[in-house]
């Protein structure tokens, strides 16, 4: 899903930034399937609606500097975030990045904003670990796992930092407020 969902984080960020032509993505080339299915969909998603999207790649802490070097070099009008367990543990470092540069960013998951970012669209993780915990109670009473099913996020959370906005000095659409499951003053 995380393709999907990317396609969906754009469509966001454009909401947020409708005169924004150009936008980038930003990935972890250590993990082709998944940064291969996000920038299919995401560019696809672009082209949609008339938009320019460019793919960074990050593998390590190190290059997520020079992507947001190429980035912002390239007049970026905001950044999508792939889903990534890299670019969670450097959360606080994209969020600064993105600040610092003053590019608008979304992110796939809520501790993003938490420590400063624009705004996240992802998967309720409150919600994931209860599902964690209920297979392992399944488990536990014997349940052998290949036969568990596999299960889909169907619970998705939209947060957004205003703080972060109004540094980067942006008004957030009242539509969009509307829409947020929480929205961080």
């Amino acid at each position: 899903m995380s393709g999907e969902i990317g396609a969906k984080r754009l469509g966001l960020l454009h909401e947020l930034r409708p005169q924004g032509t150009r936008f980038s993505l930003l990935v972890n080339p250590n993990n082709p399937t998944a940064a291969e299915a996000v920038a299919k969909d995401v560019t696809a998603a672009a082209a949609i609606i008339g938009r320019q999207i460019e793919v960074f790649t990050a593998g390590s802490y190190h290059e997520i500097d020079t992507a947001f070097a190429g980035l912002v070099q390239k007049g970026a009008d905001g950044l999508v975030v792939g889903a990534d367990p890299l670019f969670l543990t450097r959360r606080v470092q994209l969020a600064t990045l993105a600040t610092r540069h003053m590019v608008p960013a979304i992110y796939p998951w809520r501790e993003f904003p938490e420590v400063g970012g624009l705004m996240s669209y992802g998967p309720s993780q409150a919600n994931r670990f209860r599902q964690v915990g209920l297979y392992a109670g399944r488990i536990l009473k014997g349940e052998k796992p290949a036969d568990l099913p596999v299960l889909q996020a169907t619970k998705f959370e939209l947060v957004i930092n205003l703080q972060t906005a109004r540094l980067l000095g942006l008004e957030v659409p009242p539509t969009l407020i509307a829409r947020a499951d929480e929205v961080i003053e």
